[in-house]
């Protein structure tokens, strides 16, 4: 198994104030792995933060529990690794799995297809309720440092 040289997470109910809280954990992230280039950084984060907030605007409960958003986010010698999941949520519809961009006037649906551009890989899995996004980007530090 690879090393984890820095991980950071979330876990609470999928809300507004959970993006807030990601968007903290990453900043703690990179205080802890200011080896990380900073155009993985920024590509990486923004496509964590966009799978989180996608839970948070169109998860829906599979029974009287609410959505739970978990981030778990890892640096590793040469690689970026975040599963983001939707606890107690239904499976998403298979339309909601494209990655395809929407037409130019859509005012929604852009949100996988740019998590795609952002990452090397993003795989999904469904297990016992809960929908995972594993995101990946492959980042190697910055000579010099």
């Amino acid at each position: 198994m690879t090393e984890i040289l820095a991980r950071r997470g979330y876990h609470g109910p999928a809300t507004d104030e959970a993006i807030e809280a990601v968007h903290d954990e990453m900043d703690a992230l990179w205080e802890d792995a200011s080896f990380v280039p900073e155009m993985d950084r920024m590509t990486f984060a923004t496509a964590v933060i966009e799978a989180a907030a996608n839970i948070v605007q169109h998860a829906l409960p599979v029974a009287e529990k609410p959505v739970e958003l978990d981030v778990d986010i890892s640096v590793r010698p040469a690689c970026l690794v975040a599963r983001v999941s939707a606890h107690n949520a239904r499976e998403p519809f298979a339309n909601d799995m494209r990655a395809d961009m929407p037409a130019e006037d859509a005012e929604s649906g852009r949100g996988l297809a740019l998590i795609e551009a952002l990452v090397t890989t993003v795989t999904f899995e469904r297990q016992h309720g809960t929908n995972t996004w594993i995101l990946t980007r492959e980042s190697t530090p910055a000579q010099g440092e």
